[in-house]
């Protein structure tokens, strides 16, 4: 069974030298193999010695290298490719992420500028959070009611007051009012993150 298994792998072998590899002798057995470097009579060992200096070579030349220098060696389309990927896939967050009132600008917040964020989801319920300026919700408000209706901001308003400086936020599961900037890490209830604001 064993001896099976040698034999598919030389062939395999024999099949990849064919393709790949120039001066060979497939003709015999995997003893009679010649070597595919252009010196077969060098050393198993220096050959693995260069493999080994070049790879050390490369890695000291993409560490030394800024990140400007590093995007110049591409041509501008792949530029343009990444580019687009990290837009897509990347973006700011917000940290802390701030709720706040109609007057409290949206963007991204941060621990100096307290804007609102206006990317928000959940992570409970995977909604995005919807927001309502000039707007608290009623008392009357509750957990089923979102549940039914969300995200239908025509049937949601049903629950709303108008309230001026007031901003109302509601994902499926939650919701609050906030007229200041207020940091939802303070409100363990609200299971609300920033999605990434794009630039």
């Amino acid at each position: 069974m064993a001896g099976d298994g040698e034999d598919d792998l030389d062939e395999l072998l024999d099949e990849v030298e064919k393709k790949f590899c120039r001066n060979v002798s497939v003709a015999g057995s995997s003893a009679q193999r010649k070597h595919c470097a252009s010196k077969p009579d060098r050393p198993l060992r220096s050959v693995s010695e260069d493999i080994d200096a070049l790879l050390e070579e490369l890695m000291e030349e993409d560490c030394n290298q800024s990140p400007q220098q590093k995007s110049e060696q591409f041509p501008k389309a792949t530029q343009e490719v990444e580019n687009k990927v990290v837009s897509q896939s990347g973006g700011r967050k917000c940290c802390p992420v701030f709720v706040g009132g109609g007057s409290v600008t949206n963007g991204v917040g941060t621990a100096t500028s307290k804007r609102c964020c206006d990317r928000l989801r959940c992570t409970s319920c995977d909604f995005r959070v919807l927001m309502f300026d000039d707007c608290e919700w009623d008392a009357s408000c509750d957990y089923l009611f979102l549940r039914n209706h969300m995200p239908d901001r025509a049937k949601l308003k049903s629950r709303l007051n108008k309230r001026r400086g007031s901003r109302a936020y509601a994902c499926q599961c939650s919701w609050i009012s906030a007229g200041q900037p207020t940091d939802i890490s303070n409100r363990p209830q609200l299971r609300w993150v920033c999605g990434r604001h794009q630039d």
